[in-house]
């Protein structure tokens, strides 16, 4: 049950991190920052809403795929 929560919450906060990437996008080739501040290391930009989409795509599709492979039944 928790790992279908987490295959799902994964997959929506993925989607999310890959629109505010595309928006921020499209706003930066136009010559606005979008999101663009300062953290202790280096600026957040589209290129770390990338990274974190890629994150939690992989983490539903690991999810997703744990939970299939767990609700089939192998007999012994």
């Amino acid at each position: 049950m928790a790992v279908k929560m987490i295959a799902r919450v994964t997959y929506w906060l993925g989607l999310l991190c890959v629109g505010l990437a595309l928006i921020s996008r499209f706003f930066n080739t136009f010559g606005f920052e979008a999101a663009h501040f300062y953290t202790r290391g280096n600026p957040v930009d589209y290129r770390s809403y990338l990274d974190g989409a890629l994150l939690f795509l992989f983490t539903s599709i690991a999810s997703s795929l744990y939970s299939r492979l767990n609700s089939h039944h192998t007999p012994e």
